[in-house]
């Protein structure tokens, strides 16, 4: 198979060295690449689409007032990490969600982070995603947010930095367990050369981390998953795992809160009480009686519900106020004030744009910067400065000098790259990553994560909902 494009690729290759040779125990992916013809690689992409469309791998993008479904976008050629540094970046996870778990916690509750002025008691009073009813609420361990899909990328140097922390309703694990089915059906002669540590256990340690928070100590409690319903973008995601865990899919209007303050799903012999909802379902939309009036998505009475102890919600209501793009950018010192460690693994360099000597450097610099709004996702209001326009040049300033809270800037990364089967040849695309950490009485990370790859030639935008697509991620143990 043809190989192109590294002589000439600046970034750090998870398989290539600067010298094309494969990277310490790559040896095997790297011949299997270079010796497989074009047809017989195209025959296993066909496999891997026929396997997406059987499976009904979607996801659904919103354009122009229309729900598009589409099929998933996967790539065949992995991404591979060695296990050994993988631990690493494992425990920098487990640290950093260990903090952010504490930051959520005292914000609602004694505020010493503020009182101690590690962080402006303006980060929060400017916060969108801060919520009042929630002051003075303790959930069981002190998490609030049980499952997190952290984004970590790797620069042109090879150090792995986090992108971003998505502490409210992280999705796209769905994806990595059906992109590693969708491999091993397609590449079984290269699982066999390899010890890849194994991630289907997912649904079962999600299952383990929501019953650990049940209200009632029972060896089985009722967990139900809370969906928006069947056009909702991660639909597929929400079935997917209620059926993994054998647990209900249910909607709002499934649930109801009764005089005692239990909530409890309709079924054909009544009602049956539930003990932990995994809500997919935004904070605003969760209970029409103190948030959004207007809302059928979610349950009256289900806040009082949770403040009162008779239901857990993860993630719990309120976590968002950690998932802030601003708030990201005092993570290490989050780290510091409530574990007294060292950030195992770095933020990008970001400047506050609230803050008036970053925001001038950021107007003077920012063709060569990207500004992300404090609160979106899947890349939309994201600026990348040497891509844009000159009239969107000076439509960002503006919008800068007129809300800097919403802003912050960072450096343009050059993301890692992974070999990517192109139309005839192999080309390499830039990544990132997003593993998932569950947290409880005990911590879990998945064996890798989502890989996103920007398919379009020199993007560095990688979110499917921007036109990018996916990998399965190899974490491999060499020592067994």
């Amino acid at each position: 198979m043809q190989i192109t494009g590294y002589h000439s690729n600046t970034a750090y290759d998870e398989l290539f060295s600067k010298r094309d040779r494969a990277r310490p125990g790559l040896g095997e992916l790297s011949r299997f690449l270079k010796q497989t013809s074009p047809g017989a690689m195209n025959v296993k992409r066909n496999e891997a689409e026929l396997a997406i469309r059987t499976l009904g791998i979607s996801f659904t993008v919103y354009s122009e007032g229309e729900n598009i479904d589409r099929e998933w976008p996967f790539d065949i050629i992995p991404r591979t990490i060695m296990k050994k540094e993988w631990d690493r970046i494992q425990e920098g996870l487990v640290q950093r969600l260990t903090a952010l778990n504490a930051f959520i916690n005292d914000v609602y509750n004694d505020r010493k982070i503020i009182k101690d002025k590690v962080i402006p008691k303006e980060l929060l009073a400017s916060s969108k995603n801060y919520r009042a009813i929630c002051e003075g609420v303790k959930p069981l361990h002190g998490v609030w947010a049980h499952i997190c899909g952290t984004d970590v990328i790797r620069d042109t140097d090879g150090t792995v930095y986090v992108l971003e922390d998505n502490l409210r309703v992280p999705s796209g694990v769905s994806y990595m367990l059906e992109n590693r089915n969708v491999s091993k059906k397609v590449l079984p002669e290269l699982f066999e050369k390899y010890n890849v540590l194994p991630m289907d256990d997912y649904p079962t340690q999600l299952l383990d981390t929501l019953s650990s928070i049940s209200p009632r100590p029972m060896d089985m409690p009722e967990v139900v998953v809370m969906t928006p319903g069947i056009y909702n973008s991660a639909y597929f995601e929400h079935s997917f795992l209620a059926q993994r865990m054998g647990t209900e899919l249910v909607e709002g209007a499934d649930l109801v809160v009764g005089d005692d303050d239990c909530v409890y799903m309709k079924n054909i012999e009544g009602l049956s009480r539930v003990d932990v909802i995994y809500r997919r379902v935004d904070d605003l939309f969760l209970d029409p009686e103190v948030f959004n009036k207007d809302s059928v998505l979610g349950v009256p009475g289900l806040m009082r519900a949770w403040k009162n102890g008779k239901v857990a919600l993860a993630n719990a209501p309120g976590a968002g106020v950690a998932d802030d793009k601003v708030a990201y950018t005092y993570v290490p010192d989050m780290i510091k004030y409530y574990l007294g460690e060292d950030p195992i693994l770095p933020n990008v360099p970001s400047y506050l744009c609230e803050n008036k000597k970053d925001l001038q450097h950021v107007l003077e610099n920012i063709e060569n910067l990207v500004v992300k709004p404090a609160n979106e996702s899947g890349g939309y209001g994201m600026y990348i400065g040497p891509t844009e326009t000159k009239s969107r040049t000076a439509e960002m300033k503006n919008i800068l000098k007129s809300n800097p809270r919403n802003y912050i800037a960072q450096p343009i990364i050059n993301l890692s790259t992974v070999p990517t089967l192109c139309e005839n040849s192999i080309e390499p695309r830039h990544v990132d990553l997003r593993p998932f950490i569950l947290q409880s009485d005990r911590s879990y990370v998945t064996a890798g994560g989502l890989t996103r790859v920007a398919l379009v030639k020199g993007s560095l935008v990688v979110n499917s909902s921007q036109g990018g697509g996916s990998k399965d991620t190899w974490i491999i143990d060499t020592d067994k």
